[in-house]
């Protein structure tokens, strides 16, 4: 009988201390704050940590100013509940989403003064990214249970100029 204890599972790898960063297409993160005024802070906390774990430092004054406001407007619209945020990096591009669960309205003016004030709410969202190049909207949630999905695509190299434009 052999004295090394038996497992199924693989030693987690060495962990680099100083290395090199992680690979930026494995910049895929994905968490869920309180709908609630902390929210925004434990969002804005968590991607600047993420930015920072990948070198991305550069880019944490447009992203976490993103972030913040995604969360804020989605809690003002949606408080009480729990809301979810995704950060991921495709094509040179951060992508940031916001689901919360505040349904489509089926009655047109109740929708379109929804509309307005959902627009209204990521006035300056909608500023910081135009100035880094990236694009941003909302729509209905393709998640289970429905709800609201908000993204904001930021271009890394807008992002890392966006205090010098």
């Amino acid at each position: 009988m052999s004295s090394q204890p038996f497992t199924t599972c693989p030693p987690p790898p060495p962990a680099s201390v100083g290395g090199e960063p992680p690979a930026l297409g494995t910049l895929t993160y994905s968490l869920t704050v309180p709908g609630e005024p902390l929210g925004a802070q434990i969002a804005r906390s968590a991607v600047r940590a993420v930015l920072h774990a990948y070198r991305l430092d550069p880019l944490a004054p447009a992203v976490v100013q993103v972030t913040g406001e995604l969360v804020a407007a989605a809690w003002q619209l949606d408080p009480g509940r729990s809301l979810y945020l995704s950060v991921r990096h495709r094509d040179d591009s951060l992508r940031l989403t916001a689901y919360d669960g505040h349904q489509p309205h089926a009655h047109p003016r109740l929708a379109a003064h929804c509309e307005a004030r959902r627009r209204a709410s990521l006035r300056l969202m909608a500023a910081v990214v135009r100035a880094c190049g990236g694009a941003w909207g909302f729509g209905e949630s393709r998640e289970p249970g429905g709800g609201t999905r908000t993204w904001a695509t930021l271009p890394l190299s807008g992002a890392a100029d966006y205090l010098y434009a």
